[in-house]
Parts: structure tokens; sequence; C-alpha cells
């Protein structure tokens, strides 16, 4: 039985403006046939196990020809795999989408295509170009700037000027200047406002904004490449009043999320809703320790504990797999107090209903086991390696406890160069930290005889820092160990 193929426009490059139903679409793909433009932070959504097969293709060169690419997807489909075709922008806009689906309906392949938001409008958005206004235009229009090797530009430049309204060229870097002279020479003002937008909704986005018969020399001055969009009209005016993102607090600047892969989304996220360029490279893993004895064990003893103590979201997940495990449920835990090291872990206990009764002021595991108003024993489901802050605290004030490890935290990423490379020439920029194992997976994969001098690292708390410190990688500390702290602290060190 044949499987299907679904054309997905990944938009322009914000992952962001990927749509809801094209992120269903990769999630359940087998097979994911991808272009060059598709942003790496929307690769980074195609699911672990699916077959990746780069198709992508450049200016003038096209390692993968178009003939191929439509055998790849016939081929993959006739194998009875669910196959996603990611591509830049919209798959039917100047994207090939019509002559990919040619060949599978000849072959009576099912397939589908959802939408992508085109760059011809987001780009210019970004750039804070409004491609309609009433006050500039009646009509907007789209139009291919590529030319096949050797023919000229296929264009009625006279009836475009005729139009009046704002032009939107896609694939027209190289022929700049042909379409430029093209306009004037069929009576267009010299002085109209034009732009290029380079690289749009990206954090390295540039606009070049200048009149149409400028617009070619700026363009050149200005290094322009690749991919880009020309946009030529009244509406170009409005950029530098309409630019939201070029204001960003953080455009443009690198920031690398070291946290698990599960957990890295929401600071991500945040991160690049102020334009930063994030890099997520999940440097631990936390991984459940199955068989757990002892943690069975402790959850068959529950009545013997006054207190539960959570110090982290991967213990509540931990926690709740044994539960389910043992065919349990919330209602095991209801003759106990919940303590929760802090709002990220009373926030993973919410989510299953659960209240924290109690989390510290400071939240760390020192501060956890000094504060805890517990009177009877208490059972710790954590880490393999926890802090001995928490045990010392609690010994300390004579409070009984068991310590139960119910999950590991492991290295993911084996030794890096490029993240090498990009630390000891600066271009990592700031590197996020929030528990002492992340430094330990980013050094494991730097090395640690890397200079890290020229990087630095967001720690969420002071034993983070302390660890990064012992490392040689400057240290700058959130005010609290909340994630909301960690992006203000981000936000404060981006100059």
């Amino acid at each position: 039985m044949p499987g299907k193929v679904t054309l997905v426009g990944a938009g322009p490059g914000d992952p962001g403006l990927l749509t809801r139903k094209g992120l269903e679409a990769l999630e359940r793909a087998d097979v994911v046939v991808y272009d060059r433009l598709v942003s790496p932070a929307i690769l980074a959504l195609m699911p672990e196990g699916a077959v990746k097969i780069n198709v992508g293709k450049e200016a003038s060169r096209h390692p993968v020809p178009q003939e191929q690419i439509n055998q790849i997807l016939l081929e993959q489909a006739q194998q009875g795999h669910n196959v996603v075709r990611l591509k830049g922008g919209d798959p039917f806009l100047f994207g090939r989408g019509g002559e990919e689906l040619e060949l599978l309906a000849e072959h009576r392949i099912p397939f589908e295509e959802v939408p992508g938001i085109t760059s011809a409008i987001a780009a210019p958005a970004y750039g804070g170009i409004p491609v309609t206004h009433r006050d500039c235009c009646s009509s907007l229009h789209i139009v291919t700037g590529h030319q096949r090797a050797g023919k000229e530009l296929a264009i009625d430049f006279e009836a475009l000027v005729r139009t009046g309204g704002t032009l939107v060229f896609l694939m027209g870097v190289s022929a700049l200047p042909t379409i430029c002279a093209g306009l004037l020479d069929a009576g267009m003002a010299p002085d109209t406002p034009a732009a290029v937008v380079e690289r749009g909704t990206t954090p390295a986005q540039r606009r070049v904004s200048a009149s149409l018969a400028e617009l070619p020399r700026a363009a050149e001055a200005a290094a322009v490449q690749s991919p880009a969009v020309i946009v030529v009209g009244d509406v170009c005016a409005l950029a530098d009043q309409f630019d939201w993102f070029d204001h960003l607090p953080l455009k443009g600047k690198r920031v690398v999320v070291t946290r698990p892969r599960e957990r890295a989304g929401t600071l991500s996220a945040r991160l690049r809703a102020l334009g930063a360029d994030v890099w997520e490279y999940p440097c631990i893993a936390t991984v459940p320790i199955t068989p757990c004895p002892a943690a069975d064990g402790a959850l068959e003893r529950l009545s013997g504990y006054e207190w539960l103590a959570l110090t982290s979201p991967a213990g509540v997940d931990a926690v709740w797999a044994c539960l389910e495990g043992k065919g349990l449920d919330a209602r095991a835990l209801g003759g106990l107090k919940l303590a929760a090291i802090g709002p990220g872990t009373a926030k993973a206990l919410a989510g299953h209903g659960l209240r924290a009764d109690y989390i510290p002021e400071v939240y760390d595991a020192a501060h956890l086991g000094a504060g805890l108003p517990a009177r009877g024993r208490v059972l710790i489901l954590r880490a393999e390696e926890g802090s001995p802050a928490l045990t010392e605290a609690l010994k300390g004030r004579n409070i009984g406890y068991d310590d139960v490890a119910c999950y590991r935290t492991v290295y993911e990423n084996p030794r890096s160069d490029e993240l090498r490379a990009a630390v000891e020439s600066g271009a990592a920029g700031i590197v996020t930290f929030t528990s002492a194992s992340t430094v330990k997976g980013f050094v494991a994969s730097v090395g640690e005889d890397a200079d890290f001098s020229r990087m630095v690292g967001a720690c969420i708390g002071a034993q983070t820092a302390a660890e990064a410190r012992k490392h040689g990688i400057p240290a700058a500390v959130a005010r609290e160990a909340t994630m909301d702290a960690l992006v203000e602290l981000i936000t404060a060190l981006r100059d």
C-alpha cells in the first residue's frame, strides 16, 4: 500500500512562522525531504527516527536536480512511507510544488499541500514594510526575479509600472540591476522608494533601503546575498517608522541553549521572541532509572514519610513514571506534603494536578533543606548525582530522610569541533546554563582544554556559576533561579 506525501511550507525562516498544521505533519513524518532555505530551528523539529534527505538547492547550483527530487518523493511514498516535503516559504509560490505533485498524481500517490507563510509578505513585514497601505497603493504584485542561465528576464516591466502597486521580486538578487533598469526604462520615477531585505525573519536579517535608481549600488556596497526579497513602491518609505524587528533587545545576538532537548523549547522560544539567534545544543539528557527497586520500595512505604521533596521537573516526570508503572496515580501521594525546589518544579507538579506545599525563597538545594518545615521523615526523589547541600542541611537539622535516585543525567553530545570553534572565536556569544550538569556536559562537548574566555555563561544560580568558573568560563548569575530571571540576565548581557 502506498504512503503519502505532504508538501509543507516551512515559512521564511522564523520557526514561529511554521503553521500548526505544518508542524503536525512534520511530527508524523517517516521521511523528510528538505531544502536549503528551511531554518535549522525548524529542521530540529524533525522526528529523531525519521529518514532525513537534504536536497538543498542554492543559486546557480542544484546538487539534486528537480527531476530527481520528484523521483525521491515517488519512491519513498511507494515504499509506504509518510513523506513530508519541507520547502522554504510556500510550496506553490515559485516553489515548484506543482511540479513535484505532477509525478505523484500520475502514479496515484495520495498527497496534500500545507501552505506556508511566504517571504514575499513576511520579509518586508519584519523589515518594517507593509506591502499594502491605503495611502500608498491598491495592489500587490509578486514576481520571480529568477532567470534561467543564458536567458533574459521574462518580465513585462511596463505593465508592472502601470499598476502603480507594490512590487515584490523573489529570487532576484543576481538580477537586481536588470530589474531596476527595467522599471526605470518603463517610466518608473527614479526616486521611488525601494528596499532589499536579506535573510528576512531570521536574526541575520538586514534591510538596505534606497531610491529605485540607487538601490543596485546600495545593495552592492552592502554585499547583499541570497536569499533576499526586493520591494519597490511607496510603502518602502514607511520602513524606518515601522521597523520593529531590528529594535528587539537581542536582535542578532547568538545564544547557545544547553538545556535537555525536551526542556529547551520554552527558553529558546522566549529568546527568539527577543530577536536572539538561538543555537540549541542540548548537552545533557535525563534518563529514568529502570528498573528502580529503591524508588519502587519508597513508593510502597509512603505512609512512613511526612514530605516528598523534588528538585527538578525531570524528577516530577520520573516519579510520575514510577507511579504509573505501579498502576498508581496522584491519589497515592495524598498523605504527603510536597516540596519543590523552585517554580519550575512546582509548575511540573501542577501539571499533574498537585500543589507544592513548600517552595524555598532561594531556589537551590541548600535553602530547600534549610527551610523545609519538616518534623517527620523526608523522601527525596531526584537525580543520581544530586547536590549534597540538600541532605547536609537536613542532617544538620536532625531530620531523617531517604535520598533515592530515580533518574540519571547523561551527556548527550560527543566532542564537537563546530562548538569548540564557535567558543574560541567568540561566535558562541552567550551560553545558558540551567544546572551544574549542563556546564559539565558543555565542557565535555567543547573539550576541557578549550579557551572559554570569549564567551559568557548565563547561569541560573550560584552553584551553577561556581561549576562554570571551575572550568574557566566567565559567568553571570540570574537574580533568582527562574526562567524569567535568566532571560532578564541574558537581555542585560546583550552588549
